[in-house]
């Protein structure tokens, strides 16, 4: 039986948005597994806009939504009309934007929200014991969405472990290659470009991620 995975996506660029090799890798593994995929994002401005050939903040406004859809080719979603029942796994790929877009963790640390659309749909798969995915910097939202004593990592980076376990969650160090399993509440997180110094160091991590996932999805069948 065919799986099907929510994804959602922060924008479009590591500075600011979805990290694109990241949300691309999940993709293309998502297909390749023959998952039935759809992405979303939330329909809100961006916190701002960041030139990524200079790193500078550009004095404009883009929507997160519209910038998402770069990457789905158009093939997305205002995240506001996601539902749990409709799919089997849930898929956060990082990027910036997962710190600043659908969270406030990039400016407010272990005393940020999340975005609420964000935060419901996460809930409620965690609610419904239904896998969930968090690559790169989204596990930093795990405790906010899992509660204290959720397991997840983010690589080695200690300020952002330090935050982590501030906000009740337990960080554990993982390489770029592998993925950590928090068995009671079925996430897997990864570290992707938290730690790869190439394309293919966060393809090994994420890849295994999404073969997780969709195996989880097949528990009690």
């Amino acid at each position: 039986m065919t799986k099907k995975v929510a994804v959602i996506l922060s924008g479009c660029g590591v500075y600011d948005g979805a990290e694109i090799h990241e949300s691309v890798i999940t993709l293309l593994r998502l297909d390749q597994r023959g998952a039935q995929v759809q992405c979303f994002a939330p329909n809100i401005a961006q916190r701002h806009v960041i030139n990524h050939l200079t790193g500078e903040e550009m004095p404009e406004t883009r929507n997160v939504l519209v910038e998402s859809a770069r990457i789905a080719r158009g093939e997305i979603k205002d995240l506001g009309e996601a539902d749990v029942n409709d799919f089997d796994a849930l898929i956060v790929p990082g990027g910036f934007g997962a710190a600043k877009n659908l969270s406030s963790f990039a400016v407010d640390g272990p005393g940020c929200s999340v975005h609420p659309d964000v935060l419901a749909l996460a809930e409620a798969f965690a609610e419904a014991g239904k896998p969930v995915g968090l690559i790169c910097i989204s596990p930093a939202l795990a405790a906010k969405i899992y509660g204290p004593g959720v397991v997840c990592t983010i690589g080695n980076d200690a300020d952002t472990s330090a935050a982590i376990v501030k906000m009740g969650g337990t960080h554990e160090e993982c390489d770029v290659h592998d993925i950590v399993e928090d068995t009671q509440r079925k996430l897997v997180s990864t570290p992707a470009y938290m730690l790869a110094q190439s394309i293919s160091d966060a393809a090994s991590g994420i890849n295994k991620l999404v073969d997780r996932v969709l195996e989880l999805t097949h528990e009690g069948e």
